[in-house]
């Protein structure tokens, strides 16, 4: 499905967003304070955005953008992205305390084992270092929910007619979210798993969150 959805990929985040994806990727970044020369993983990093930023805000930075879709990583590639690995966030191919900060971008309710794909991040991360994440959440709001799922179906629905003549391409997003959690359910898993401080800022009403977590 990735592959299939890769070219289209940043266009659907966008539109998802309302403009807006671009915006919470940087506050995300901005508000991490990573050190000068940071050693990054960009985990599910689809077309690399976090990547490229981190490139840009920190000369000399290397960031490692990690994908089980090889279709991303190869446009994340064209796109200037130098370090690439295809992997999977339950099992990562990289040393304990690896990086100075992990960036996850709409990825956290694709991983089958959410618990175990966190204690992964954990292990992989400095002490001292930091999860961010942006991704859909469940807003905790019973009626919310209900309207926020409607409302990704909607969309969904009508770019999948419109991009690929096939409504259902683009409603993995409410099918992944069914089984997902809120904002304050994810930022409680981050705690139990060994985070000492969790900060949180929700965006459409709680449906779409960022989290910083430091080790």
């Amino acid at each position: 499905m990735f592959s299939t959805v890769a070219p289209r990929y940043d266009f659907i985040t966008r539109a998802f967003s309302y403009g807006m994806d671009g915006h919470w990727k940087r506050t995300g970044l901005e508000e991490a304070r990573l050190p000068e020369r940071p050693v990054v993983l960009d985990l599910a990093a689809g077309t690399g955005d976090f990547s490229l930023m981190v490139a840009n805000r920190y000369p000399g930075a290397r960031a490692v953008a990690l994908d089980l879709t090889e279709r991303m990583l190869q446009l994340a590639r064209g796109r200037g992205v130098r370090h690439t690995v295809c992997g999977d966030a339950g099992r990562l191919p990289f040393p304990d305390r690896a990086f100075d900060c992990v960036f996850v971008g709409y990825g956290l309710r694709n991983f089958p084992k959410l618990d175990v794909a966190v204690s992964e991040i954990e292990r992989v991360t400095r002490p001292g270092g930091l999860l961010v994440s942006l991704d859909f959440f469940l807003p905790a709001n019973a009626i919310m929910r209900g309207l926020y799922l409607g409302y990704l179906y909607a969309q969904g629905a009508f770019w999948g007619t419109v991009l690929h003549g096939r409504p259902r391409v683009y409603t993995y997003i409410p099918d992944s979210l069914r089984s997902f959690v809120s904002i304050e359910e994810f930022s409680g898993l981050l705690r139990r798993t060994g985070y000492r401080t969790v900060k949180s800022r929700k965006y459409i009403l709680g449906g779409i969150g960022l989290h910083w977590a430091a080790k």
